[in-house]
């Protein structure tokens, strides 16, 4: 059995609103540990997004605490979060169209603490998607849905990340694709980084995940063993279709 015994995210009683005083999010509390996969799932506009938003330093808390590798993070820059060693896969891969798929891949080291690392991890990329080797100067732009995905993985791994945060990353792609990236996903994972996936793919997210965090109102609702959400009677006729 592994061993998840080292937290490396806390998050502790964390709320959230918006303009008006509206909130979103009502006292979420929950942690990753250290080599885990766990999976955040819930229907659109169930507080996933607000909740990564806290998380990455997008959104200030209401209430709430926010530790990372044991310190504090409510409150600081989203460039401070990630210097820590906390990247985020952004819903919708937001590459840079007009430039190539090197330049965004070398944008992901832009910080000097990364920088020294470029040439390794560039080499970990191409590893992991032998297909972008011949694409390197093609323009991100006119790339497929999936290898725009392959791009967004990539540049997020120039960072060398700590805990990886992968959001939506199956929206919109063909299953084939999907399956593909979601063992992309576990071959990180094995090689010692944390994720934090946040997915509307209920079924392809569990059977990759160590944990599984169901978010429903802007509440943690249920949180277990991936096996066992998807056994769940609820999972199973909530997201299922079971």
């Amino acid at each position: 059995m592994m061993d998840f015994s080292n937290r490396i995210l806390k998050v502790t009683d964390l709320e959230i609103s918006y303009g008006g005083g509206i909130k979103v999010i009502w006292g979420v509390s929950f942690d990753v540990s250290e080599g885990e996969i766990v999976s955040m799932i819930g229907s659109n506009g169930a507080g996933k997004t607000s909740t990564i938003r806290a998380l990455t330093g997008l959104a200030t808390p209401l209430a709430g605490e926010i530790h990372f590798l044991g310190q504090p993070i409510h409150g600081r820059s989203s460039a401070d979060i990630v210097e820590l060693g906390m990247i985020h896969i952004p819903e919708g891969r937001q590459l840079f169209p007009q430039m190539s798929v090197q330049e965004n891949l070398i944008l992901g080291s832009y910080s000097k603490k990364y920088r020294i690392h470029q040439k390794e991890n560039l080499e970990t990329v191409m590893a992991l998607f032998p297909r972008l080797k011949t694409r390197l100067r093609q323009k991100a732009g006119s790339m497929s849905g999936g290898e725009q995905q392959m791009v967004a993985i990539g540049r997020a791994l120039m960072a060398t990340p700590k805990l990886l945060i992968v959001d939506e990353m199956s929206l919109g792609l063909a299953p084939v694709l999907v399956k593909e990236l979601f063992s992309v996903i576990e071959e990180i994972n094995k090689k010692g980084v944390t994720i934090l996936l946040v997915e509307q793919n209920v079924k392809s997210a569990l059977a990759i995940a160590h944990r599984a965090l169901v978010m429903e109102n802007g509440r943690i609702s249920m949180s277990g063993p991936a096996d066992q959400m998807l056994n769940n009677e609820h999972i199973r006729k909530a997201y299922l279709g079971l």
